[in-house]
């Protein structure tokens, strides 16, 4: 396995990798999620390239850019495990060089949701993961749906910008009592722990209704911001029932719909999602057209 820091080593490693080449961009503090995603990929491609980089243009003022959990030698061993043939830990001053004024940004799907309540992440984030493929130069991307609007905004993205890049969505990986991975978790208290499985269980119970026939938009938000009102330890930010490919806000009965939220449990903002009326229960596989 090939680690490396700079433009110019990654061109040199990338180059010698057999086709086609999986790509894992990440942020590092590896979990199960991730490494879901590195298998996937190994299972597609030729080669495997993973990622580590924690981006500070998609933190906001008052976030957790500078407690955000790192620890690159533990990833290294973890990616080493399986079998990942290159891995790129650039610098923010390779990706960001002084004199940086260049951004890439996605309209209307990163005004709502995680766009309303953080703003200019989605600039961030769309402007890193443009500079991670220009870089990398993968013939398919793994993102997770736990970070739904996320990969609907990458989507949307390489479709606009005529990349030439496969987008795989791959389930979200949680652990038995249902919580959604994320390296955020190590930041709750065992009993904060135990109370974030509620965003689970909220989505659980609006799936129910859903498959139950009783499927107004407005029930099943009602559904899940009751079962958060039960946990004392929860403060919702949002609760969403939205057009899976507009992100906006559903009324009425609805086929599909993506639901979503954001909840503090103490201070730790987690996210979940469920995707409704989609039989893999992700969004699905884009592939540019002619690529094949």
């Amino acid at each position: 396995m090939q680690v490396v820091t700079t433009l110019a080593e990654l061109r040199a490693a990338r180059a010698a990798l057999p086709e086609p080449v999986g790509f894992v961009p990440t942020m590092g503090y590896l979990h199960a999620g991730h490494l879901a995603l590195v298998r996937c990929a190994r299972r597609e491609n030729a080669a495997v390239a993973v990622s580590i980089f924690v981006n500070p243009t998609q933190f906001g003022p008052g976030e957790d850019l500078e407690r955000y959990p790192r620890d690159l030698a533990r990833d290294l061993r973890l990616l080493q495990a399986e079998g990942v043939d290159l891995v790129w830990a650039p610098t923010p001053e390779v990706m960001y060089p002084e004199g940086y004024q260049t951004w890439v940004e996605v309209a209307d799907l990163t005004r709502v949701l995680e766009g309303a309540h953080r703003p200019g992440h989605f600039r961030g984030v769309t402007t890193v993961v443009s500079k991670l493929f220009a870089g990398m130069q993968p013939r398919r991307a793994y993102f997770g749906q736990k970070d739904a609007q996320q990969a609907r905004v990458i989507i949307q993205m390489t479709r606009d910008l005529n990349l030439p890049i496969e987008i795989v969505v791959c389930p979200t990986v949680r652990e038995p009592d249902g919580l959604a991975l994320s390296s955020r978790n190590t930041y709750l208290t065992p009993e904060q722990r135990q109370a974030a499985t509620v965003l689970y269980r909220a989505l659980q119970a609006a799936r129910q209704e859903y498959e139950a026939g009783r499927r107004e938009a407005e029930n099943l938000r009602q559904t899940m911001r009751a079962v958060l009102a039960a946990e004392p330890l929860a403060r919702p930010q949002y609760v969403s029932c939205a057009d899976p490919d507009t992100l906006q806000e559903l009324q009425g009965p609805v086929e599909k719909a993506l639901l979503s939220m954001a909840v503090f449990v103490g201070q730790t903002r987690l996210i979940d999602n469920l995707l409704l009326g989609y039989p893999d229960g992700v969004y699905p596989r884009y592939v540019p057209e002619g690529l094949g």
